[in-house]
């Protein structure tokens, strides 16, 4: 089912799946500390999440006295749900950002964002991909075409926005979960989606389904095709900041550690996947990576797309208000 442009969030309303979903699906790794809080941190299965996925496997919060405890979800919706309802302190990157800001006109001062995942032509993330034989050579000639995203208002949002921006006119965007996009081309159900990595990897390397254009959302949303899209982010919630301020600190100089690593050895880190996504063994080798931004590293320049990002949702009428990206910025 595809939101409508109406969709106005309740904290009731998200708080409803929430419980539901959080514990329907396991976590692949549980880091146990002594003593100190427990920090439940939300991620889904995308390649983003790399700095989380490995701080816990490099045992960099175990290290840093942390109880770390990964929360695996289907969506990014779910992620910020069970932010809401308390029974998550945070996301790890690869939560939808917009997912995030819905939770923050819900319930505001919800959430800080410490570190985002921008994305574009270069850094890939974000991809419109097609079965391997498909005669289609842009995103335009998708007009009238079946064409699914990931689940979540962020990502039917932007498929569709960028659908039309490229010309191929209004089409209703089908839900499915990320980890069933390769199968359905493969198997002809869908002629197109919007997806995010590992998908066109793993569909590359199967020979199934071959990418269409890749960093669309720079390309399409933002104008320029290596802008940085700040479409995921790594936050704690406000609450627990404000409990446990010397924890959060220990935590985001440990999750910044990960982001180190990707940064300075992504051969090692890669194997960090495993486990977390849909990549294993040798594949991971084939992933493209995400950059990371951490709060204290942006510019000007990187809030105005931030802020542009979040305006066009409050243009759709996805945001019932304008979303300052400044304010959710973790300031330590």
């Amino acid at each position: 089912m595809s939101p409508s442009s109406s969709f106005r969030p309740s904290r009731r309303h998200v708080l409803q799946a929430g419980g539901a979903a959080l514990g329907a699906l396991a976590a692949p790794a549980i880091v146990r500390a002594q003593g100190g809080p427990k920090l439940r941190i939300g991620y889904w299965p995308v390649a983003a999440g790399l700095p989380f996925f490995a701080a816990v496997e490099k045992g960099y919060f175990k290290e840093a006295g942390l109880d770390v405890e990964p929360l695996k979800f289907a969506g990014a919706q779910q992620v910020m749900e069970a932010m809401l309802s308390g029974r998550s302190d945070g996301s790890a990157n690869g939560t939808g950002s917009a997912n995030l800001a819905i939770g923050e006109i819900a319930q505001p001062g919800l959430f800080k964002i410490f570190c985002t995942n921008p994305s574009n032509a270069k850094y890939v993330l974000e991809e419109f991909l097609v079965p391997k034989d498909s005669p289609v050579k842009s995103v335009a000639e998708l007009k009238g075409k079946r064409v699914a995203s990931g689940p979540g208002i962020q990502n039917v949002t932007l498929a569709k926005t960028m659908l039309e921006r490229a010309g191929a006119g209004v089409i209703n965007v089908t839900e499915l979960p990320i980890g069933q996009h390769v199968a359905a081309l493969a198997a002809g159900q869908i002629d197109a989606v919007y997806t995010l990595e590992p998908t066109g990897t793993v569909g590359r390397l199967n020979g199934t389904t071959r990418v269409l254009e890749a960093g669309v959302v720079a390309h399409y949303i933002l104008g320029d095709p290596m802008a940085p899209w700040h479409g995921g982010s790594a936050s704690l919630t406000t609450e627990f900041i404000k409990k446990n301020p010397e924890v959060a600190k220990k935590y985001i100089a440990a999750y910044k550690r990960g982001i180190e690593l990707v940064r300075n050895n992504p051969a090692d880190a890669r194997q960090y996947m495993k486990g977390y996504t849909a990549i294993e063994g040798a594949l991971t080798n084939e992933v493209p990576l995400a950059s990371y931004m951490l709060h204290d590293e942006f510019k000007p320049a990187d809030i105005a797309y931030f802020q542009k990002f979040f305006d066009l949702f409050t243009e759709k009428g996805i945001f019932e208000k304008k979303v300052g990206v400044d304010g959710l910025l973790y300031r330590g």
